[in-house]
């Protein structure tokens, strides 16, 4: 008498033969991958594979090898000179004042004689890696003097400082708190055009010009509506002056630095991470270009180097 084989075991038996036809495709990729990536580069964010020298991925641009600070030991991109970590400039073989190659054990840049390690400003004492101090923006060398009197010559320029100027002038204006306050302003306005006038008829002018008062007081509504149109100019301004990519970082952060308009709260807006930094100063990457924003004076926008 023969022994049945149980039924249980046809069902497992069929069970695993379905899972390993389901599994099978998955590991024919999976090898598939690992020959690729033995032959090439996976990028991390796309998958593509890339040539094994490659730095950087074909398709998307993403560093393909990430390199590590040499001062905090964060993780970062392979050709950023700066740490947006630990903030420091972490190039030992390139001048952060001009740019230039220099050789690892000079103290000194042989082409703009600037010293390894910074500077001090002489106008606010903010030791700096850079050209222009990011704290005040002095120019520190004499090429970002060159490029700030170069710059001065610019109309966009100069256009940038007038309505920067008239911005600041609103904003050391004091506007009217109450209505009785603006009815005795409207008064005194009235009697200085009066004064005025007989003063000139006294001197023999039949029909004198009264000049109109160098700042006429507003209210608040007014005021800020003045004040957000300058903003509104200087915005659209400084969209047309956008610093493109340039092969030196050094380069870009002495033209970005050398535009910046004073006494108006701004950040820069890198297009390395879309991100806003006080200045390319604290840009891990400014060679890929960027431009300044305005930023309100309640504005809660994060700066990325801010500490």
């Amino acid at each position: 008498m023969t022994e049945e084989r149980p039924v249980f075991s046809d069902q497992i038996q069929r069970e695993r033969e379905l899972q390993m036809q389901r599994e099978q495709p998955m590991m024919q990729q999976q090898m598939m991958m690992q020959d690729d990536a033995a032959n090439g580069v996976v990028c991390p964010k796309c998958g593509t594979v890339n040539e094994p020298e490659a730095q950087f991925c074909a398709s998307c641009g993403e560093p393909l090898h990430m390199a590590t600070c040499p001062n905090c030991g964060s993780e970062i991109d392979p050709d950023a000179d700066y740490c947006e970590v630990c903030h420091h400039y972490i190039r030992q073989d390139v001048c952060s004042f001009c740019g230039a190659d220099f050789n690892i054990n000079d103290g000194y840049c042989p082409q703009c004689g600037m010293p390894r390690g910074g500077i001090v400003c002489p106008a606010c004492h903010t030791l700096n890696d850079f050209s222009f101090c990011k704290q005040c923006g002095q120019p520190l060398t004499a090429e970002a003097k060159a490029i700030l009197a170069e710059m001065r010559q610019l109309p966009e320029y100069k256009e940038l400082m007038s309505l920067s100027h008239e911005y600041n002038e609103l904003q050391m204006q004091l506007p009217y708190e109450t209505v009785q306050d603006k009815e005795r302003g409207d008064d005194l306005h009235g009697l200085r055009e009066r004064v005025l006038r007989l003063l000139a008829e006294d001197e023999g002018e039949e029909f004198p010009e009264i000049p109109a008062p160098h700042k006429k007081r507003v209210t608040k509504e007014e005021l800020q509506e003045a004040k957000q149109k300058k903003l509104d100019q200087l915005a659209e301004l400084l969209s047309r002056m956008t610093i493109p990519p340039h092969q030196s970082p050094a380069k870009v952060r002495n033209f970005a630095m050398a535009q910046k308009p004073a006494g108006v709260r701004l950040a820069w807006k890198c297009n390395y991470k879309q991100a806003l930094h006080s200045s390319p100063c604290g840009c891990a990457k400014p060679q890929m270009g960027g431009t300044w924003v305005i930023l309100g004076h309640n504005s809660k926008q994060e700066i990325k180097d801010d500490k």
